[in-house]
């Protein structure tokens, strides 16, 4: 055989393996995305446990899940707002769903008495599934030296404190009946793709539950516990200004926790929506320098309109 036909025949393989791994890749993300049937949730236990439950994704996960029959701890700090939820659901599902209140102040409450609180709450409760939820945002977008100290340490409290002592919390009653499932719902930024100026501490906290959620993941799978982190993108919710309306890319709050639902109790880090996941792979394929300048020239934009619409009012006022 000659040289040149050695060659050929090479490039020729390595192209076609290349071609099948792509193959591969694509097959199993349509069968992940659309036809991977959903774990049965009640194999987990009875009730779920979910924090900042009255509004948003919290509120919509909250309802699927209570339509799989699934009994419901509603953690929050509004009496009023857990009992209006909690009233929602009973109209629409009855008396079949138990439900629980477990009022708690993420930003005033020590660590250790968020986790007493919560295990106190959920005593002699068969608790299969946590979802922390709970997450606070910039109003706007802002400088690192811009953001109110007052709200830069909520955001600590509510974004990463408050998962990690709501599971140290629940842990023991999973690893009691060595079943369980853990969901944090982090952000698009803790995925490490690019950068997320004017939104810093927001995106570091996120990052951190991406961590936690992968660490505790190893050290409990052996026990039965399932724990993942979900990385959504835009979704429109209260937190999310400015795109707080439903399009082909930004998800209602229901449709996101439908999709939610299906992987809970698989990968540790995950974005369900299937066009979220479209637009992670388009922004893997664009190199890390023009990816930055256009997240840096986006928040700067929003920075702007925000501050525009500050002046307005401020003139009519």
């Amino acid at each position: 055989m000659k040289l040149q036909d050695f060659i050929l025949i090479a490039l020729s393989s390595v192209g076609l393996i290349s071609v099948a791994k792509a193959l591969i890749k694509f097959f199993r993300w349509v069968w992940v995305m659309f036809f991977r049937p959903p774990k049965n949730l009640k194999e987990y236990g009875s009730w779920a446990v979910i924090t900042g439950s009255t509004d948003g994704i919290g509120k919509a996960l909250a309802f699927e899940l209570a339509m799989k029959g699934i009994n419901l701890v509603l953690v929050g700090r509004s009496p009023s707002k857990l009992e209006a939820t909690s009233n929602e659901i009973r109209e629409k599902y009855g008396e079949n769903v138990g439900i629980k209140m477990i009022v708690t102040d993420f930003v005033k409450f020590s660590g250790e008495e968020i986790s007493k609180t919560i295990e106190e709450g959920i005593t002699g409760l068969d608790v299969g599934i946590l979802i922390n939820n709970a997450g606070m945002a910039y109003s706007g977008s802002m400088f690192f030296h811009e953001v109110d100290l007052d709200l830069m340490e909520s955001l600590v409290k509510v974004n990463m404190d408050a998962a990690t002592w709501v599971t140290r919390g629940v842990l023991p009653c999973m690893l009691k009946k060595k079943r369980g499932a853990i969901v944090n719902i982090g952000s698009g930024s803790s995925m490490a793709v690019s950068s997320f100026p004017l939104s810093t501490v927001y995106a570091a906290s996120k990052a951190y539950l991406a961590m936690f959620s992968r660490c505790i993941s190893l050290e409990y799978k052996q026990h039965g516990l399932d724990i993942q982190c979900q990385a959504p993108l835009f979704v429109a919710t209260k937190m999310l200004r400015g795109f707080n309306t439903s399009s082909v890319f930004i998800p209602s709050s229901e449709m996101y926790s439908k999709a939610s639902i299906r992987f809970i109790g698989y990968e540790p880090l995950c974005t369900p929506y299937w066009l979220h996941s479209v637009q992670w792979f388009m922004v893997q394929r664009v190199p890390d320098a023009l990816m930055d300048r256009y997240m840096l020239q986006f928040f700067l934009k929003m920075r702007e309109r925000r501050l525009k619409k500050s002046k307005l009012s401020n003139v009519k006022q």
